[in-house]
């Protein structure tokens, strides 16, 4: 059980690496998408990302070792965690599309938090008091870049904390599923889910006979299908490989880290979306957002720091006994 344990401390580092990766790429494939969201549907957005996904994926299973790895013991969990991505997709591009980027981004990110405080009593691990006020730290960061008011709180902008919340249940999951199925056999799961939610939605509404609410996020839920212009085909083309890049690193990301050292990392994306926002819509942040922004950047630097120490410390330890 120590080696195990002690395993899992070592690759901490190489979990952190991963997610940073992992959100770089999803945050580019969000401003993709909010581009697209103007003339297109969710749901097709969805499903052509999925598809490319999909064969993402199986490149994946090729490379680490065949579609073999598809094999699962524990088919039920798979199924919950696509169908908590698939909310948490939803919820989070319908907020994008009426929200700017780095406004929906910042409030999704209470799922580091809700990530961190879940380890605990769902996998039974230890976050210390260290890594605990980074993640708060990171939070308050979170908080003062998007400093609440009243425009902010109404429906639209409950779907980032729908999204946070299922996210964070996902990542549990993953967790789990790490220790016996492979990162690309949850990629496949989970874009193959999509594909069947994706297919169900259009062949059910996909005619557009509900779409012209008014509401942004309404009407992208609900526009009917069209065939992209074929400036837009590269951008759906994005969406598809970035889908399956970034699943197969957050995957990795949370098999090969506990879930309180990776968390906090999620954080980097909110700067990301910043800088999205400003080269395609001019959204540029003020001080206080960038205050913000240097709150967050701060505590995942802090906790990067802490996780190469205590790896070092793992290292040295057994060196010290051989010596001895």
């Amino acid at each position: 059980m120590a080696t195990v344990r002690s395993a899992r401390i070592s690759n901490n580092a190489g979990g952190i690496y991963c997610i940073v990766i992992g959100m770089a790429v999803i945050t580019a494939q969000d401003a993709a998408i909010k581009w697209l969201s103007t003339d297109y549907a969710l749901h097709q957005i969805m499903l052509t990302r999925a598809v490319i996904g999909l064969g993402v994926a199986l490149v994946i299973l090729r490379i680490e070792g065949g579609l073999h790895l598809l094999r699962t013991r524990h088919p039920g969990w798979h199924v919950v965690r696509g169908l908590l991505l698939i909310v948490a997709s939803i919820a989070l591009l319908l907020a994008i599309s009426a929200m700017p980027l780095a406004e929906a981004v910042a409030i999704f990110f209470v799922a580091p938090l809700v990530i961190t405080g879940l380890s605990v009593p769902v996998l039974g691990e230890r976050v210390g008091i260290r890594r605990w006020a980074a993640v708060l730290v990171g939070l308050v960061g979170v908080i003062v870049m998007t400093r609440p008011g009243a425009e902010l709180f109404n429906w639209i902008a409950l779907l980032p904390v729908v999204a946070a919340v299922c996210y964070a249940s996902m990542q549990m999951i993953t967790r789990r599923l790490g220790a016996t199925d492979s990162a690309g056999s949850m990629t496949f799961s989970m874009q193959a889910m999509m594909i069947i939610f994706s297919l169900a939605i259009g062949l059910s509404i996909g005619d557009g006979r509900f779409a012209g609410s008014g509401s942004a996020s309404l009407d992208f839920l609900l526009r009917a299908w069209v065939w992209p212009e074929t400036g837009d085909l590269w951008l759906f083309a994005w969406c598809g490989f970035a889908s399956g890049i970034s699943s197969y690193f957050m995957s990795q990301a949370y098999r090969l880290g506990t879930a309180a050292a990776v968390a906090p990392f999620e954080y980097v994306a909110l700067p990301m979306a910043m800088a999205w926002g400003f080269a395609l819509w001019g959204d540029w942040p003020d001080s206080t957002a960038f205050a913000g922004m240097a709150l967050i950047l701060g505590a995942g630097i802090y906790t990067l720091r802490r996780e190469h120490l205590d790896r070092g410390r793992s290292i040295d330890r057994p060196r010290a006994a051989r010596r001895r």
